[in-house]
């Protein structure tokens, strides 16, 4: 095994135990009997727990960054954005629920620093200026776009985690639902909601 293959394998193998035991639970002991190799190959790749965490943190932030832009940078009407973003982030909790849950077990929504709660800042952010130009053709007022911005990637955000054990209803319901409530409100609910676009 060349050096690059067994720097992977050993992430393959660090990203499993993180998402099964997270940061504290796992050791360097563990990830190299797993791997089938020494402590001191651990160390040679990655200078300790610590490294290989902080590799495996950055691919996934990476990953979760690029579809969720993706989704937004799409352009059309703010309920397709709205549509395409939980999509995305349920996406990509289908695909990789191992990466989800090492972003959200050891940095939860709720904290004020962490990297999940980081990257979901992040895409407010983005989304930020969307709602502006939104409010400003409606005749709201922009300046409470921040805030909105910050409730509606949280609930997209906060519904994800509790998908990624519930896994019902399926994607596409999920993120109608949610869309349901972002666009219509509660007191404009739909009965049965759908999606716009027929991405699912």
């Amino acid at each position: 095994m060349t050096g690059v293959q067994r720097r992977e394998q050993l992430l393959d193998v660090s990203r499993r135990l993180f998402a099964e035991k997270g940061f504290e639970l796992t050791s360097v002991e563990e990830i190299a009997a797993r791997a089938e190799v020494s402590k001191p190959v651990v160390y040679e790749h990655f200078g300790g727990k610590e490294g290989v965490y902080a590799v495996v943190v950055d691919r996934e932030i990476r990953a979760l960054t690029g579809a969720l832009t993706a989704a937004l940078a799409g352009g059309g009407h703010p309920k397709v954005l709205v549509e395409r973003t939980a999509l995305a982030l349920l996406t990509y909790i289908e695909t990789s629920t191992d990466g989800f849950q090492i972003l959200v077990r050891d940095s939860p929504v709720a904290q004020a620093t962490g990297t999940f709660s980081s990257l979901i800042g992040d895409v407010a952010t983005q989304v930020e200026h969307l709602l502006a130009d939104q409010f400003k053709r409606q005749g709201l007022d922009p300046k409470t776009a921040p805030i909105y911005a910050q409730m509606l990637v949280g609930m997209v955000a906060l519904t994800g985690q509790h998908w990624l054990d519930a896994r019902r209803p399926g994607k596409a319901d999920v993120a109608a639902h949610l869309v349901n409530l972002a666009w219509n409100g509660l007191s404009g609910l739909e009965r049965r909601p759908t999606l716009t676009s027929t991405e699912s």
